[in-house]
């Protein structure tokens, strides 16, 4: 990775160069004082060295100084993959290093055809009357493919400690249900394309070529079926809309052809409560079960098999899946090269026990250590700015502090492991491994069911850069990949300070701003500000949208940023410098101007991009971020410790005067 040289170095060259430049204005008296570059516009300044080391890529539309991280973060998993191949040190690692040595050896991929799944097409190719379809479906998603339905653990709305499992529409093999109902000339063309791809898996699954179209069709009307009872996108993303706990018992009544009691005991679930909010739908597939003919259900669940299981298996069902969900609905070029295939693959099935060894492996103890302790430091930042804030009214600062002293933080790796025992799986079948592994990772899942287990795992691996703020669980989710440079480096605190502890306060903040609002400290729902809170996070919020609004869309041509749709993400970065600085200023009270500003180009370097005109055009139409130019720059402007450490005059590009600058907690 390239990083910018130290600010102090970069920074001497260019006073030295001004100081040339006053002199000589001063003799001639012609030219105002000239404002210094840092003071112009930091980002370029702070991330020169980057931006010269790291051109555009000319296959890529973007690349980032975070997107450098996460690629780092695959090479890590590829390496411990590797040496867990050749030298295992523990149970998992054998398990990991077989799982990834299969999935390497193309030519025994390749001469395992279709061979994993043969076991699950013989069950299916036993279904002979209806009432042999729901234990079908019990025992696909044992093993992780989900038929007919999806059901998941998540956190009980009215219970957040908890996870109850929730019953929602599934079994669809495209994305948005209006694909099966809309007659428009560019959905048939797509839908034409899908009947094609379900044709080639059914080929490959068994069906004789004289019944594709009959089988095709039948996979097609039963996907169109459960469509016309489907939620829109916009609902099934609307958690509310999808939560409607009701008993057991009355679900089983309820859809006796079902048979969800037998489903619930066959995933190991002994709750007595679930989630079901479609009775419609349910009462749709409940009548399927006896309207579909047996021979349309096995066709149904053989291309549902196959098509989740492709890209596991030999070449001819991995082109089939890709020219279809890679090209038709992604649009990617070509397939990702076979490590990467093999290493999603793992994270899909087995990521938690990757992320376990991969913490063990990259992560230190003085880091874990650390970074919980600045996390601490920039939590109790916010604790005193609460104590002393002029629009949060006295009953919402108290009810702030409580949440704030509750939060629990993770570091490294969810607090509770998982149980990894599994069986061996060996270096034959990579197909095989994938079922093994997945049936593994179902069964965790279903244990979050049930009081006490809604704090097991978190829902973002280890082995993924990511600092998290879990609003059900009021805790904050700092995994083992984020824990380096350019967030986070032990051996330079200030730069630390101003990368990973402004990441942290982006995030702590959303304990207690309009959406943390919702959940009070003990974790009911329920707003605990009062309108005038409201109202006082809303000017705030127009103030910082105004801001940005009023800044070019940088690589766009007569672009200007949409300061609505950043607005929520810019609020969060000018609390997290805030309380970043805050915090940095308490432990360090006598640092060096070097330092300071070396906090300062942390934060700046978090933002280093490079991107295409064309992907700048997207960007600006539909991110909720602002580009990194003006993430780093905007809200540094507002910090007066800023203009301290840089010489910045009130009124310079980089130092708003007193008025207009934006405060959140300071």
């Amino acid at each position: 990775m390239h990083f910018p040289r130290p600010l102090a170095l970069a920074l001497g060259l260019g006073l030295l160069t001004l100081a040339a430049a006053d002199a000589d204005a001063q003799r001639r008296k012609t030219k105002a004082p000239a404002v210094s570059a840092q003071c112009t516009a930091f980002y370029p300044q702070a991330n020169a060295a980057w931006l010269a080391a790291n051109p555009l890529p000319g296959d890529a539309g973007a690349t980032s100084a975070l997107a450098q991280l996460s690629e780092l973060a695959l090479q890590q998993q590829r390496e411990l993959l590797d040496a867990a191949m050749r030298s295992p040190q523990n149970e998992v690692q054998s398990r990991l290093g077989d799982f990834w040595a299969s999935g390497l050896d193309e030519a025994a991929v390749e001469a395992d055809g279709s061979k994993p799944i043969a076991p699950l097409l013989t069950r299916i190719n036993a279904i002979k009357k209806a009432k042999d379809v729901p234990a079908a479906f019990a025992a696909l998603h044992q093993v992780g493919i989900p038929v007919a339905f999806n059901f998941a653990p998540d956190v009980d709305l009215k219970a957040l400690d908890r996870h109850i499992g929730y019953f929602m529409q599934g079994g669809m093999g495209l994305p948005d249900p209006a694909f099966y109902t809309r007659t428009d000339a560019d959905t048939q063309a797509v839908m034409q394309r899908y009947r094609d791809y379900v044709r080639q898996i059914l080929s490959l699954t068994g069906t004789p070529k004289e019944r594709l179209d009959a089988e095709a069709d039948a996979v097609i009307a039963v996907e169109t079926a459960i469509a016309r009872k489907a939620q829109s996108l916009v609902d099934l993303n609307n958690p509310f809309r999808n939560y409607a706990p009701v008993a057991v018992a009355d679900v089983t009544k309820r859809y006796p052809n079902l048979q969800l009691g037998k489903f619930l005991e066959a995933q190991g679930v002994k709750d007595d409560l679930v989630s079901l909010s479609d009775p419609a739908l349910f009462a749709e597939l409940d009548a399927m079960v006896n309207r579909i003919r047996p021979e349309q259900w096995r066709a149904y669940l053989r291309w549902r098999v196959g098509d989740a299981m492709a890209p596991y298996l030999s070449r001819s069902f991995r082109d089939a899946s890709f020219a279809f969900r890679g090209q038709v609905l992604s649009g990617q070029a070509a397939q990702a090269p076979r490590w990467r295939q093999v290493l999603d693959a793992i994270n899909t099935a087995a990521g938690p026990m990757l992320g376990h060894e991969y913490a063990n492996r990259y992560l230190t103890s003085e880091e874990r250590r650390r970074a919980g302790a600045i996390a601490d430091e920039v939590r109790d930042a916010l604790l005193a700015a609460v104590e002393r804030n002029s629009w949060l009214s006295d009953a919402a600062k108290a009810e702030a502090a409580k949440k704030l002293k509750a939060i629990n933080i993770e570091v490294g790796t969810p607090r509770r492991n998982l149980d990894y025992t599994v069986q061996p799986m060996g270096r034959g079948s990579f197909g095989g491994n994938m079922l093994i592994a997945s049936t593994w990772r179902h069964r965790e899942e279903m244990k979050r069911i049930g009081k006490g287990n809604a704090d097991r795992r978190w829902d973002v691996l280890p082995q993924q850069p990511a600092l998290a703020y879990d609003i059900a669980q009021n805790r904050l989710i700092v995994t083992a990949a984020v824990l380096q440079p350019p967030v986070f480096d032990v051996d330079r605190p200030a730069a630390t300070y101003g990368a990973y502890g402004a990441l942290v306060g982006t995030q702590v903040n959303r304990a207690i701003d309009a959406r943390g609002a919702q959940v009070n400290a003990a974790g009911e729902l329920g707003n605990w500000w009062t309108p005038a809170d409201t109202n006082a996070w809303t000017a705030l919020g127009d103030r910082v949208a105004a801001q940005y609004a009023a800044q070019a869309y940088p690589g766009v041509k007569n672009g200007r940023v949409n300061g609505a749709l950043v607005r929520d993400v810019a609020l969060a970065d000018q609390a997290g410098i805030e309380l970043a600085w805050e915090a940095y200023a308490r432990a360090q009270p006598a640092a060096s101007e070097a330092d300071r500003q070396a906090f300062f180009g942390a934060w700046s370097g978090l933002w280093a991009q490079q991107v295409a005109e064309n992907v700048a055009t997207e960007r600006m139409a539909s991110d909720i971020h602002a580009p990194g130019p003006l993430r780093s720059d905007v809200p540094l402007s507002n910090l007066p410790a800023f203009g301290a450490a840089f010489g910045c005059k009130a009124g310079q590009p980089m130092q708003r005067t007193d008025a207009e600058q934006v405060r959140i907690w300071r």
